[in-house]
């Protein structure tokens, strides 16, 4: 398979959750012999914080200052694409969107990574950057980072006509055990770009019981926070955290936090990568609940989960041989279940279930036209070419 990407970035994780995932989905199709080519505006933010220049999995990445002056280059990518994908938050979604449903690819996919937000903004009625008036309704399949109810809505509200999860995933090559760091050893981690609609939670799982427990050390790393954050003495801050050093940073302490965008626990289904990107590296998880965790891990064996500071505080003093424990079982899940290469056959298998739709959909289509033509005063008798 050759599939074209249009997304927010591949190359820089910085300040952004996209990159990682598709790194490791680049390189997992790879080794199936399928091939990823990504169209990446050139933002200067992630020119400054650019961590990666070469596709893995002999991927193509484009870089671009104007999509509407790639035009050419596009169409050639396009010509040849057995997918074209259009993501959440591409700079460029509405163009890219045009020039995906104008192709000759095969299957024309949407992938929304930020379900939660997409579904918040038009239920408010404010402005999704990322869709056209027409919504979802010209993709013959549409990729969503949280199941459960949000594959409805998606269908019900913005036209969808085939909604499946695509739910994030790890690299095992580069989340793995690792010699614990120094400048990241604590009691309790964090790993998580700023967020208003995190900040809720982030106070009942990491700060207050960071203000409760003087005497032991929490750390926290991510864009974005600045001086109006509510620090605590005990709080170390590490401003970015490439992804080489992000299993350094979760083996440095027994026990890191996964915290939930409210918009996206308000859909259930909606596993951060973090959750797995930590169980493979051996450390287990504290996470704020949602509608279907049991689904990705079971609660009390391979992650815990705390509904406020006292119940966090209780995670953070367990003993550390039962959270090594833990973390074993979470890494045999993680393993089993939610690795890039299971990513990439979920994808495969979705986009060959679509494909075969679409072809359908369009034989209907071309029955339907035979018959409003033959309705219209064309001759009953069958043509030599269709008979």
């Amino acid at each position: 398979m050759r599939i074209v990407v249009f997304g927010l970035t591949v190359s820089s994780t910085w300040g952004n959750g996209h990159a990682t995932l598709w790194r490791g989905l680049a390189a997992a199709l790879g080794r199936k012999g399928h091939r990823l080519e990504f169209f990446e505006k050139d933002q200067p933010w992630y020119a400054t914080h650019r961590d990666l220049d070469v596709l893995p999995g002999g991927g193509a990445l484009r870089l671009y200052a104007r999509l509407a002056d790639e035009r050419a280059r596009v169409e050639a990518a396009l010509a040849g694409a057995d997918v074209a994908l259009v993501t959440s938050y591409c700079p460029d979604a509405l163009l890219a969107t045009e020039m995906v449903l104008g192709s000759p690819a095969r299957v024309k996919a949407f992938y929304d990574l930020d379900t939660g937000v997409t579904l918040a903004r038009r239920a408010a009625r404010e402005p999704v950057e990322w869709l056209g008036p027409r919504g979802l309704a010209g993709f013959d399949l549409v990729l969503s980072f949280t199941g459960g109810k949000a594959l409805r809505l998606l269908t019900d509200r913005l036209g969808a006509k085939r909604a499946a999860p695509l739910y994030p995933s790890v690299d095992p090559s580069v989340h793995r055990p690792a010699p614990p760091a120094a400048a990241f050893r604590g009691d309790l981690s964090y790993l998580g770009t700023f967020a208003p609609s995190r900040q809720r939670a982030l106070e009942s799982l990491f700060l207050e019981p960071a203000a409760r427990m003087p005497n032991r050390t929490f750390v926290l790393a991510g864009s974005m926070y600045d001086a109006s954050f509510p620090w605590r003495e005990n709080i170390r801050y590490v401003r970015h955290l490439e992804p080489s050093l992000h299993p350094a940073f979760f083996c440095s302490s027994p026990l890191t936090v996964n915290v939930t965008r409210a918009e996206m626990a308000e859909l259930g289904y909606c596993p951060s990568p973090r959750l797995f990107e930590a169980s493979a590296c051996g450390v287990p998880v504290l996470s704020d609940g949602f509608e279907g965790l049991e689904a990705f891990f079971t609660p009390g064996e391979e992650i815990l989960v705390a509904r406020n500071a006292d119940e966090a505080m209780h995670a953070v003093a367990l003993p550390r041989v039962a959270l090594e424990r833990m973390g074993r079982r979470a890494r045999e899940r993680a393993l089993a279940e939610h690795t890039a290469d299971v990513r990439a056959e979920e994808l495969v298998a979705l986009c060959e279930r679509a494909a075969r739709g679409a072809a359908e959909a369009a034989e209907e289509e071309e029955l339907a036209e035979l018959a409003r033509g033959r309705g219209a005063g064309a001759s009953a008798e069958p043509r030599g070419d269709l008979a």
